[in-house]
């Protein structure tokens, strides 16, 4: 780590640890494209890991921070005080603009929606695309400069998993980065720079044109898919599924933002991160070059110590009791993942990246309960292949500057992550 960024997460923990209490909100986008997040949550764990903070947005309001691993875990598991709806983020959705999705919705709803789409991420179906999703890691990875700076972020992570989700819905392929796009403007802050003014009511414009653009595409390959026999892709099987053929334009919608993003955003942010992090530890980096056993423990720790998604929101059905505090019926409460999972008192060494730690895979990233990621499979397949190819090719991948994180305090990722590869083996 160089001088300037020792300095910078010095002030960072100065002020974490100067500000008054009740004035810290850790859902500020800031915090997370500075990385400078740590030690605020570090704070709440110790002196209010149930925390209530005034946002500062109309559209977020208060809110309840959790932040210690076996209160997450309990709210997480806790559906029937706890709910998914109206949405899994804290900004409320607008009334004109509400886009419902199985992810955002509660039991019995949830549960026949979800069981629709689970089969492509059955076993069989993971076999079936193990050799594709290797095929194409392989020639992504051959494609790549020797000698030469790139970003890392978008000419791997983004191309395999964009790559991975056309397979999915059976996507066309020239079009697929349109995916990538969509995945990005779901999830984008007014000030993102993913919009052509940061004027809120302007960006939001913006964004729901290009989100009816993707309902539009997406609505002309549902009904070629309705009208032909099932297949096994994510829009034949909600165009076929007994409880999602019936669905709105808008709840078609929801839950295509719910499968793109899920299958996009966390899995390529997770493959940037692990670039990053065996960087930032070398040690690790030659541990697992000298035993590639160790590839599926370093996907694991990989996903906890990125924590791609950084918080789930609830909303609470009747006042509960949690951390000594009252939370009232109607309350917002974040599941912040990002920071159980650098919980002292439950994982060990939790700031480290630690390839070989004990119960490797006890972790939030993926979330508990009836909405445990149902992708989290294939997610950690791509992770595995993608560092057996890289370790089959390249002796080393330089880290050559900061990455450029994600403006979202819900996304946690990455724009830009320069490197070079100074030769192949």
């Amino acid at each position: 780590m160089d001088d300037a960024s020792i300095d910078v997460k010095r002030a960072a923990r100065d002020a974490a640890y100067s500000m008054p209490l009740e004035q810290i909100n850790v859902a500020d986008p800031e915090l997370f494209r500075t990385d400078t997040m740590w030690p605020y949550f570090e704070r709440l764990r110790k002196e209010d890991p149930v925390h209530w903070a005034e946002s500062g947005f109309e559209d977020v309001g208060g809110y309840w921070s959790v932040t210690k691993y076996n209160d997450i875990m309990a709210v997480d598991t806790d559906h029937g005080r706890f709910s998914s709806e109206p949405t899994i983020v804290l900004p409320d959705p607008a009334e004109d603009f509400t886009l419902p999705m199985f992810i955002a919705m509660d039991q019995p709803k949830h549960d026949v929606q979800r069981k629709t789409v689970s089969p492509i991420v059955s076993p069989a179906n993971l076999a079936r695309l193990e050799p594709i999703i290797r095929e194409r890691a392989g020639a992504i990875l051959d494609s790549l400069p020797i000698g030469e700076e790139f970003n890392w972020v978008d000419k791997v992570s983004i191309e395999l998993t964009t790559m991975t989700l056309a397979t999915l819905f059976d996507f066309p392929w020239e079009d697929r980065r349109k995916l990538t796009r969509w995945s990005d403007v779901a999830t984008a802050a007014p000030d993102s720079g993913l919009f052509s003014s940061t004027d809120p009511e302007i960006a939001e414009q913006e964004r729901r044109q290009e989100l009816f653009e993707c309902v539009d595409y997406f609505m002309r390959l549902w009904n070629e898919r309705v009208n032909a026999p099932p297949q096994p892709d994510l829009i034949s099987m909600l165009a076929h599924g007994e409880s999602t053929r019936n669905m709105d334009r808008m709840e078609y919608l929801g839950n295509l933002i719910l499968l793109i993003v899920g299958g996009n955003d966390t899995t390529r942010n997770s493959i940037s991160g692990s670039i990053l992090a065996l960087s930032q530890n070398p040690d690790q980096e030659k541990l697992l070059r000298s035993d590639h056993s160790l590839i599926p423990a370093m996907v694991s720790e990989t996903i906890r110590w990125q924590t791609p998604l950084a918080y789930m929101r609830r909303t609470a059905l009747e006042d509960v009791e949690l951390g000594g505090k009252t939370i009232k019926k109607g309350d917002k409460v974040a599941m912040w993942y990002v920071s159980g999972n650098r919980d002292e008192e439950v994982i060990e060494r939790p700031n480290d990246y630690w390839i070989q730690r004990p119960r490797v895979r006890q972790h939030l990233s993926f979330g508990f309960g009836i909405h445990r990621c149902v992708g989290n499979r294939l997610a950690e397949l791509q992770l595995k292949i993608i560092w057996e190819e890289i370790l089959a090719r390249f002796p080393r991948i330089d880290v050559v500057g900061p990455p450029k994180r994600v403006y979202s305090s819900f996304v946690k990722g990455y724009e830009d992550l320069p490197v070079i590869i100074p030769t192949r083996n």
